[in-house]
């Protein structure tokens, strides 16, 4: 069978493919492909490996022999899974390969807004460290994370994990119901962010919570709250949000994901030179374990419908 990788290099360029090239399949891998390149490149391909590319219904029409599509993530959106099903194209994903990466880089992003660590680095940089009167630079605010308290918004498996390496820190946990569920168990988002020292994201993008981070939720938290994005940038209004950073209305934003990736040059928030806002380059997942892992599990779902067949 003829196997076709869209845009291998996503994975990295230090992945490990030697359990995919163990199966009895033919690999041609593509670094990365472009919207015109997709058809001719699917014509003759009866298994799709794909990350991020764009499988329309149009494009699948000229991939008939395409038997399976395997998402080499979590979110499917870019594959019209409608017109798999009625062909009959098999379509598999995979999850929870990077908990343990995107919650590390959660606790990351909030260590780095409670420590100011970048801007007072930057000091240390330019030289202002040697040309202190005294042996500490305390310019830029500090505060410690013990008995403060997180809202999660979000509560799978990485939600859990980001409250469970919270709590060691001594955090306060509580789990929001995000707008457009009922949760008897769980307060509502709105009457939590006025408590909130520190928000984070971790639910899905949907309908209900597109731009749920909006101007006014951004003018319920606390002055010196702290928002933290390592789902979706679509969950945020960021223009609402850069406002709310110049003019003071939180305390700072981490996000390592926004609404059009790669961003454009002129993204305002890329170009706001805020001390309080940090950007990473949606690498939340990017763990070299956790990116290996992701490959295990899509070549044992590839192998098992390969046995299936």
């Amino acid at each position: 069978m003829q196997v076709v990788i869209l845009d291998g290099d996503s994975l990295g360029r230090d992945a490990d493919l030697t359990a995919l090239h163990a199966l009895p399949v033919s690999v041609t891998y593509y670094p990365s492909t472009t919207a015109g390149e997709t058809a001719s490149r699917i014509a003759n391909a009866d298994i799709i490996l794909v990350n991020k590319v764009v499988l329309s219904a149009e494009l699948l029409e000229q991939a008939p022999r395409c038997r399976y599509i395997g998402i080499l993530a979590t979110g499917m959106n870019n594959v019209d899974l409608d017109y798999c099903k009625q062909r009959g194209i098999t379509v598999n994903n995979v999850s929870g390969y990077g908990t343990d990466s995107v919650a590390q880089h959660t606790l990351m992003l909030m260590l780095n807004l409670a420590t100011s660590a970048l801007a007072t680095m930057r000091q240390v940089q330019q030289g202002e460290w040697s040309q202190s009167p005294f042996f500490c630079l305390l310019d830029n605010p500090v505060i410690e994370l013990a008995g403060k308290h997180l809202v999660i918004v979000g509560y799978g498996t990485l939600g859990q994990r980001v409250a469970e390496l919270a709590k060691a820190f001594g955090m306060r946990v509580s789990v929001a119901a995000r707008p457009g569920t009922q949760h008897t168990s769980r307060r509502p988002l709105d009457e939590l962010l006025p408590e909130a020292d520190v928000v984070s994201l971790h639910c899905q993008l949907s309908d209900d919570t597109a731009e749920m981070i909006n101007a006014e939720r951004l003018a319920l938290m606390k002055p010196g709250a702290f928002l933290i994005n390592t789902a979706r940038g679509g969950l945020i209004d960021e223009q609402a949000l850069l406002t709310a950073l110049t003019q003071n209305q939180i305390g700072g934003a981490a996000l390592d994901t926004l609404s059009v990736e790669p961003p454009p040059a002129d993204h305002p928030l890329l170009n706001a030179q805020l001390p309080n806002l940090l950007i990473t380059p949606h690498s939340a997942w990017a763990a070299k374990e956790a990116r290996q892992r992701l490959i295990t599990l899509a070549v044992n779902k590839l192998s098992a419908f390969l046995d299936s067949e």
